[in-house]
């Protein structure tokens, strides 16, 4: 089998499972909801009011702060970090207690590393 048609087979189940998940988790004004997003080589972390449709706060591993810091580093230690950031940017915005969404990856690795990350620093879910 062709490797773009099993990436591609990959990503459609995957797009069932977070359309799945998406009917019934949706991100209100008091608890907005956190959001990841994962690439091969970067992650990215955002709380969205989905009420209003306004994203609230925003972090990924390719953001100013972290491009020189995160240079020879695993991928979950750089996903931990985007997890403290994104903490703390929805903290700064008043936003304590998020809905989590892993948008149909599994709880494992790097969404695990952002999950754990954001609970140390202050959000609660």
């Amino acid at each position: 089998m062709d490797i773009r048609i099993k990436s591609q087979k990959r990503n459609a189940r995957r797009q069932r499972r977070r359309n799945k998940v998406r009917k019934t988790i949706t991100g209100t004004s008091v608890r907005p909801r956190l959001t990841i997003y994962r690439s091969l080589s970067h992650i990215y972390a955002q709380v969205v009011d989905d009420s209003t449709g306004k994203t609230l706060a925003f972090a990924g591993s390719t953001g100013k702060e972290l491009t020189g810091q995160i240079k020879g580093m695993k991928k979950s230690d750089i996903s931990k970090l985007v997890g403290q950031m994104i903490a703390k940017r929805a903290l700064e915005n008043k936003v304590s207690s998020v809905v989590f969404d892993r948008n149909g990856y599994q709880y494992h690795g790097r969404v695990k590393a952002v999950a754990d990350a954001a609970r140390e620093a202050g959000l609660k879910f």
